[in-house]
């Protein structure tokens, strides 16, 4: 069976970014080209989560809502769902604009979600209010120098007498 040359020239691309698998299209299946996904498969393939086990464990949790609703990990995602996932104390708003079975490149992982505005001001928000909250003398590193301990212990004495 062979395919036309559309379909020829996205056999090339599609398997590379694992959108479609190359044995479907070696196949001339019809049903390699993936319009839906499982949820805890999509948070993984995007990179959301380092392993598709964690991306479970948090659809399971709570901490993962498809268009507003509580989901099960084996919920199917398509392009245009709304998905609100928080990690740690972050809650990011995305728009899914893809799927994909497999997991490929940060470049293409990068592409299969777009964040609202609202969510990265609130992200952006929350690693300023980190910097701040940090206690003085956490950016010098594992342990200070003698010199830079000093300066350090300096710094916490005239803080002292402000107060």
């Amino acid at each position: 069976m062979s395919a036309s040359p559309e379909l020829q020239g996205l056999a090339q691309i599609l398997p590379r970014v694992g959108l479609v698998s190359s044995v479907a299209w070696d196949r001339g299946c019809d049903h390699a080209l993936v319009d839906q996904v499982r949820v805890d498969k999509w948070l993984w393939a995007a990179r959301l989560y380092k392993a598709r086990n964690t991306a479970t464990e948090a659809v399971l949790g709570g901490r993962v809502h498809v268009n507003g609703e509580r989901v099960k990990p084996s919920k199917a995602l398509r392009a245009g769902d709304t998905i609100e996932v928080t990690i740690g104390m972050v809650r990011r708003t995305l728009a899914v604009t893809a799927v994909a079975e497999r997991r490929g490149p940060a470049s293409v992982a990068a592409t299969m979600y777009e964040e609202t505005p609202e969510s990265r001001a609130a992200c952006e928000r929350y690693v300023q209010e980190r910097r701040l909250a940090r206690p003085l003398g956490a950016d010098l590193g594992e342990r200070p120098t003698k010199q830079a301990r000093r300066r350090l212990d300096d710094l916490r004495r005239a803080q002292r007498r402000v107060r």
